[in-house]
């Protein structure tokens, strides 16, 4: 899963970053909020962590600019901040849960992953957008009652478009959650793609998979 982190302490920064990743998270770290709107728009993100207390522009008209340009994931706020006026100020901006500092990592942790699975619909584990249905527990595929034949790496592209709709894709965002290893290939991954969208066209009519030229992929329906 890809995290956007977001915090100007060099050393809390780069701790953090390296607890996140020990959990398998893979961190897209940044000091200030204009290299933070830079990965966003780069990288497809499950979640993100903001601190407040930002240089520029600080963290709640962050999180404003991010929700308004369609950022949907959820974000956990990190503020030094002890009046609730901040803590209020920070959710009514479009955050949906906060931490405060200090804090132990598995605080944080366990916040993280309460958003993350909220987000995710593990409660509920299913993902459908019109006639196109994810069974995320048994990894299975349906357009209307036609369950679809995919293949391991087929599936993890749909369901990481369908998690994403209405987003821009990278092509490298996609790969990085195809391939553990640096053995990652464009080429490979198009190919991949014109063999899942000709599996759904078949199923269902036309792919609701579009091209965004120089940009990546777009899902096109809306998933509940």
């Amino acid at each position: 899963m890809n995290v956007l982190l977001v915090e100007d302490d060099d050393l809390q920064r780069h701790h953090l970053g390296y607890q996140l990743e020990s959990l398998e998270f893979r961190v897209y770290a940044a000091p200030e909020a204009r290299e933070a709107l830079f990965f966003s728009d780069e990288y497809a993100f499950d979640v993100a962590i903001i601190d407040l207390g930002l240089p520029g522009m600080d963290g709640i008209d962050l999180i404003k600019t991010l929700r308004q340009r369609g950022r949907t994931y959820p974000i956990l706020i990190l503020t030094a901040r002890g009046k609730w006026e901040d803590k209020v100020n920070g959710l009514e901006a479009g955050g949906d849960d906060y931490v405060v500092k200090p804090f132990q990592f598995e605080e944080l942790k366990a916040r993280l992953n309460a958003l993350i699975s909220r987000a995710s619909g593990f409660s509920h584990p299913k993902i459908s957008a019109g006639p196109y249905r994810l069974d995320l527990s048994a990894k299975k595929a349906w357009v209307g009652d036609t369950e679809l034949v995919l293949t391991a790496y087929e599936y993890k592209i749909l369901e990481y478009l369908m998690r994403h709709d209405q987003q821009v894709v990278s092509k490298t965002s996609l790969m990085e959650q195809l391939y553990a290893d640096d053995d990652r290939d464009s080429n490979v991954l198009e190919v991949l793609v014109g063999r899942l969208r000709r599996k759904l066209s078949q199923a269902g009519g036309e792919s609701p998979i579009d091209t965004i030229r120089g940009q990546g992929y777009l899902f096109t329906l809306s998933c509940s």
